[in-house]
């Protein structure tokens, strides 16, 4: 098997007039419907490089999260037909009525094209990929690294998995092992069959990109529906409206993940943080939070843990049902009460 470049492989042929088929796609490029681009916002870049470059926050924890053992759990079927088990950033292993979807697979070292530079996992995963029980689907939502993993695809592309991924994006999966018939690549609103459940591709508001070029690959949110149970996953995102057309033609969800870290003002309109989480919830139409993109790597300007922080706190002064485990608890939504801040628990090396 063709390992290929961390930087993946380039659409052509057939891949490629289906992309410029999408009414997202123009000259060459994707776009969001909404116009906002992939940069900083006006005025804001040297403002935002001083302040990465002073420092000043907890970017990193004092020591190791801690994590559970799913395993135990996992050999048991979900009484509930729904069960979640958040493995870190936004990778989440999901039982929905019976089937396995992975999220965003990430068990790479380093979020980074490079083995030895770039953001560094703060903890090691609670499983190997090895320990994961068979999966239906593996869903990957969009091509940056911290999504995108090379050495996880390489491992996954050695299974019978399926992949379920935004337009273009197979053209890296194939680079790196995945024979095309196990692609599936969707535009947004489109949908496929899996075992008697279905996945879709939804709006996200986004950006992609692993080299000097930038949106050449889709990037979407994405549904998960079984017989009696929905969840939506926002891949990444801003705060879009696009969310209230997803609750009308795709929920109401059972469970709805939303990437809260890894936020700043500069670049608040890529990325949602925990106040635009809890609006993106309400346009979704509300249910059970599961906050991802976050307690992993060191990728924006914030404490590691505010995002927890201000999540839980807004929460409450909203009412939001939030849905907050350690990373490899294995959890049935519907049956969390409250939040168990154990990020608080660590302690310095």
């Amino acid at each position: 098997m063709a390992k290929g470049s961390v930087f993946g492989g380039k659409a052509q042929g057939l891949r490629l007039e289906r992309m410029a088929a999408s009414r997202l796609f123009r000259e060459g490029f994707f776009h969001n419907t909404t116009g906002v681009g992939s940069g900083l916002k006006p005025g804001t870049t040297f403002s935002t490089l001083g302040e990465f470059f002073r420092g000043g926050t907890a970017r990193t924890p004092p020591g190791l999260l801690p994590t559970d053992s799913p395993l135990a759990a996992w050999t048991r079927p979900a009484e509930t037909g729904l069960r979640a088990t958040w493995l870190g950033h936004s990778t989440v292993l999901l039982e929905v009525d019976g089937l396995r979807v992975l999220t965003d697979p990430v068990w790479g070292e380093r979020a980074s094209p490079s083995a030895f530079m770039g953001p560094r996992r703060f903890q090691p995963m609670p499983v190997t990929l090895a320990e994961l029980p068979p999966l239906d689907a593996v869903i990957v939502s969009h091509d940056h690294y911290d999504h995108l993993d090379h050495p996880t695809i390489l491992e996954l592309a050695r299974t019978p998995v399926p992949f379920f991924t935004s337009l273009g994006v197979g053209a890296h999966l194939e680079a790196w092992g995945v024979p095309p018939e196990r692609i599936t690549e969707l535009d947004w609103w489109e949908s496929a069959e899996i075992g008697g459940g279905r996945i879709t591709a939804a709006p996200s508001q986004h950006f992609s990109g692993r080299g000097l070029e930038r949106n050449r690959t889709l990037w979407s949110s994405f549904v998960v529906e079984g017989p009696r149970h929905k969840v939506f996953f926002s891949g990444d995102t801003g705060l879009t409206e696009e969310y209230a057309e997803i609750r009308q033609r795709l929920g109401p969800f059972d469970l709805v993940m939303l990437e809260v870290g890894a936020w700043h003002p500069s670049w608040g309109d890529i990325h949602l943080g925990p106040e635009n989480a809890l609006q993106a919830l309400e346009l979704l139409g509300g249910g059970l939070l599961l906050p991802v993109h976050w307690g992993t790597f060191n990728l924006a300007l914030h404490a590691w843990d505010e995002p927890a922080e201000t999540l839980v706190r807004l929460g409450a002064e909203r009412g939001t049902r939030l849905v907050m485990p350690r990373a490899g608890t294995a959890v049935e939504p519907s049956r969390v009460e409250g939040v168990d801040p154990w990020w608080r628990t660590v302690t310095r090396r």
